[in-house]
């Protein structure tokens, strides 16, 4: 038979996890009530502010509280880049070729006490039509060009704005890719080709040279700059 004391010990650990749990659902019952009349965007982030407020009091000493969790959308034609630009976000092995993606890809990736998820779609034709139903879950969207393919850069621009009309405040970074090809496109030409100077001032949006490959890693070019001003926006107050 166990000791008292044990039953004891059993008893105030339920205890306390019984009170944690009550005071975030005691959290989410307030904030549904208080904003429910409010728009889903400011309700979603006054949850996510102050859920993670409450997950770092009840966190016992010496451990690290639970990643927040976002979600980068990473979209652009077919041939841009997108997926070697997660695969050296994620890992710096050399790779000389990666398959282009046919539906979907996604990298997870935890760093500062953020888990950012990657989730990549296809930029195919027949795949551009579905890119506007991840906009809703996602918190930065990330649009890869092809710096060195000039013939394409209207199709880019219109499936840009296209996207960008649907989420007028959403945060944008536009990575201008291939900067390591000789007939790329400076990053000034493609911000005159994307039509970026007809965006609203309300939503920050930054324009970014990258060359995802293993040489360009180390270069002004590198795409660890991605993940940098990603972990800068993503874990701001």
């Amino acid at each position: 038979m166990a000791p008292a004391g044990a039953f004891r010990h059993l008893s105030l650990a339920l205890g306390a996890a019984v009170a944690v749990l009550g005071s975030l659902i005691l959290i989410a019952w307030k904030l549904y009530f208080r904003d429910a009349d409010d728009s889903s965007v400011g309700w979603r982030e006054r949850w996510e502010q102050q859920l993670r407020a409450e997950l770092e009091l009840s966190t016992p000493n010496g451990e690290e509280p639970h990643p927040c969790e976002c979600q980068v959308l990473v979209l652009g034609l077919d041939g841009a880049g997108k997926s070697s630009i997660l695969h050296y976000i994620s890992s710096v092995e050399a790779k000389k070729h990666l398959a282009p993606t046919q539906g979907f890809n996604s990298v997870q990736l935890q760093t500062s006490g953020l888990q950012m998820d990657f989730l990549e779609v296809g930029g195919s034709k027949n795949l551009r039509s579905y890119w506007n139903q991840y906009l809703s879950k996602a918190h930065i969207l990330v649009f890869v060009v092809d710096s060195a393919d000039g013939s394409r850069l209207s199709t880019a621009r219109q499936e840009l704005h296209c996207l960008l009309a649907e989420e007028l405040q959403l945060p944008l970074i536009v990575l201008a890719n291939k900067q390591d090809k000789t007939d790329a496109l400076s990053v000034a030409e493609l911000h005159e080709g994307l039509a970026l100077h007809t965006l609203d001032n309300q939503r920050e949006f930054f324009l970014l040279p990258t060359s995802a490959t293993y040489a360009g890693l180390a270069t002004p070019n590198s795409v660890l700059h991605l993940k940098n001003l990603l972990i800068k926006l993503l874990t701001r107050n």
